[in-house]
């Protein structure tokens, strides 16, 4: 005798429930982020004070890192989708980052939206996956790497390794298997369709565990993948490299500068210890507990700043203009782009050739 099956309606009726569950939680956590957490850290009148003390070089500095930081976005997307320009990279990576922030779903979201815009570009569907593909691949290998990183510059430097220590060893170990696993793609058919197979089987056995069900893809798309991106990779691996390190590092700056303008000096918090704190919170964003990391971020950041020995209020006030200059600009100027990119949508003179 069978067991019933659920109405067919009951599992979209799961997934909303564990959806607004989550947006529960997401909204607890930037509530107790910003209304307990940090003024038990430092009241905001002390954080304001601090913030007013800011000499106008240091604003210009400020203004000139958020700049850059902006310019550095669109570079990556113009390696791996040969025939996109600065302005329609920026358009995009603009867009697709707003919507990452400030929609449900974080980093799918963004992912879709800019599927979703280059296809409408006229870009080719296996172009815009490799695209997609390659730069989320390299920018999670660098996620993975800063830790490491960190612990070294804070080891050379006399400083404590212990806040990054486990997320460095972890760091270490999923970096070695990732890239381990993306060399055999890219070394022949064969072995890319094998660790296909094996990552769908791990895919299906995590999902399995939190009754979700079976991903779309199999081994043979990992195969296509090495046709479609081995020779991008073999050619410009390097390019894409160094315009994916200066993007991410870029970030880093927005903070450096924004702790130094702050009144956080290098005696409070060294570089290497501002380097170490903020590689180890970025690899805890990559976790999509809120939009963006909302809360989560600069709760992690203040406690680790603060624990390297900053002032409590000028670090509290460093990391709100810091998260300030990375989030807000991006979701302003993308949100504007996601509602008029249909009238930037290039001409057939402009499209790339086939």
């Amino acid at each position: 005798m069978t067991e019933p099956q659920p109405a067919p309606e009951a599992a979209p009726r799961r997934h909303r429930l564990r959806a607004a569950i989550l947006g529960v939680v997401g909204l607890a956590i930037v509530g107790l982020t910003f209304f307990y957490f940090l003024p038990t850290i430092a009241d905001y009148p002390a954080v304001w004070d601090a913030a007013k003390e800011v000499s106008w070089p240091w604003l210009v500095a400020l203004v000139a890192a958020t700049l850059f930081n902006l310019a550095t976005f669109a570079p990556p997307w113009m390696i791996t989708v040969p025939g996109l320009g600065f302005v329609r990279a920026f358009e995009l990576t603009q867009a697709s980052t707003a919507l990452a922030i400030v929609v449900p779903g974080g980093a799918a979201a963004g992912i879709a939206g800019a599927y979703g815009i280059l296809r409408r570009w006229g870009f080719a569907a296996r172009e815009v996956t490799r695209a997609v593909t390659l730069t989320s691949l390299w920018n999670q290998f660098l996620n993975l790497t800063y830790p490491i990183v960190g612990v070294f510059l804070l080891s050379i430097s006399g400083g404590d390794t212990a806040l990054l220590a486990t997320a460095a060893f972890v760091g270490v170990a999923i970096l070695g298997v990732v890239v381990a696993g993306f060399v055999l793609v890219l070394m022949s058919d064969r072995l890319a369709e094998g660790v296909g197979d094996v990552a769908v089987r791990l895919a299906n056995w995590s999902l399995g565990k939190v009754r979700r069900g079976p991903v779309s893809w199999s081994g043979a798309s990992f195969e296509r993948f090495r046709r479609d991106a081995g020779a991008l990779v073999a050619r410009r691996w390097h390019v894409l490299t160094l315009a994916s390190l200066v993007g991410s590092l870029s970030v880093f700056a927005v903070l450096l500068v924004a702790l130094r303008a702050l009144g956080v000096s290098s005696d409070e918090v060294s570089s290497e210890e501002a380097f170490a704190a903020w590689a180890f919170v970025r690899l805890i964003g990559t976790i999509p507990i809120t939009p963006g990391g909302v809360g989560v971020i600069e709760l992690g950041l203040t406690a680790a700043l603060v624990g390297f020995g900053g002032d409590n209020a000028e670090v509290v006030a460093a990391v709100l203009v810091y998260r300030f200059l990375t989030v807000v600009p991006t979701i302003l100027v993308g949100l504007l782009v996601a509602a008029t990119w249909r009238r930037h949508t290039p001409t057939a003179a402009t499209l790339p050739e086939p």
